[in-house]
């Protein structure tokens, strides 16, 4: 299932892609998209026989702003140099065990809304990501199978970063990482069941419609199984816990010098594979 939310920043309603691409109402099935939701499996019954059923009302999508998919996030986790081709393009060896940083749920913006350069930045770039949505308590996980039994479903996430911020500034990567608007996600939320295999999944961006990265999870140094499993061991997960696993080569920190970094009126596109495209248009914060 294509699991979204719909309408103004901060009233969202909950909503769904049937398969004839058409959106549905959810608001009369359910209260909203979050982890008490993806937790809960006879509410998700109840969203899949009615989609199945054809009860479901139809919205009018025309000019209908999506917003985030996934209300009120628990923690969002995110995995650094993941891919082999990106480790390469920076020029850092590859990790022995996933390196580990935080964003806070506050960054989160809908797939479209405006990114905001901070201020004083000059190093503002892009990084398109798998994001997995946990939809199950997990501690110590012992397999991959248990790993992946907790993972309600993946998002298409923009993980913006500040460079300066992140590397140059001193401590951890965090300030690089948590300024407003950092986190674009959407626009669906999509089950797991939906998709099978979560490490044939193919990755792209654009800035002002030049390609940029094109990459595919396939290259992933620790996949989705290995990440969750792996997160397990130094923290709780819990339900509406979302994990950013990385992003392919292609960023401007890679590219020649001068570098392409994000500016003010930039247009940044990206997609995956099944679970849909983003744009945004980036303004001064």
């Amino acid at each position: 299932m294509k699991l979204l939310r719909v309408g103004p920043a901060g009233a969202e309603a909950p909503a769904l892609l049937d398969g004839d691409g058409i959106l549905r109402d959810l608001s009369g099935t359910v209260p909203d998209i979050d982890g008490a939701l993806l937790a809960d499996d006879a509410a998700l019954a109840r969203i899949a026989a009615a989609a199945a059923d054809g009860s479901l009302p139809r919205l009018d999508a025309t000019g209908v702003r999506v917003g985030p998919p996934l209300a009120r996030i628990g923690k969002i986790v995110c995995i650094g140099l993941n891919y082999h081709d990106h480790a390469t393009e920076t020029g850092a060896p590859i990790p022995a065990e996933p390196i580990v940083f935080m964003k806070a749920p506050d960054t989160v913006v809908g797939p479209d809304d405006t990114v905001l350069v901070p201020r004083g930045s000059v190093k503002t770039d892009w990084e398109v990501e798998l994001a997995i949505v946990i939809g199950r308590r997990l501690r110590y996980a012992a397999s991959h199978e248990e790993a992946l039994a907790a993972v309600a479903g993946y998002a298409l996430s923009h993980d913006v970063s500040e460079r300066e911020f992140q590397i140059e500034r001193g401590g951890q990567w965090d300030k690089g990482k948590n300024c407003e608007t950092f986190n674009p996600i959407g626009p669906w939320l999509v089950t797991a069941d939906d998709i099978p295999d979560p490490q044939a999944l193919g990755l792209r961006l654009w800035v002002n419609g030049e390609p940029k990265q094109n990459g595919s999870t396939a290259d992933q140094i620790f996949p989705v199984a290995e990440v969750v499993r792996y997160l397990s061991h130094f923290m709780t997960l819990y339900p509406g816990d979302v994990i950013n696993t990385g992003t392919p080569a292609g960023v401007a920190l890679g590219q020649p010098d001068p570098k392409p970094y994000l500016r003010a009126g930039d247009v940044v596109e990206l997609e995956i594979d099944g679970l849909g495209r983003q744009r945004q248009v980036l303004a001064d914060a």
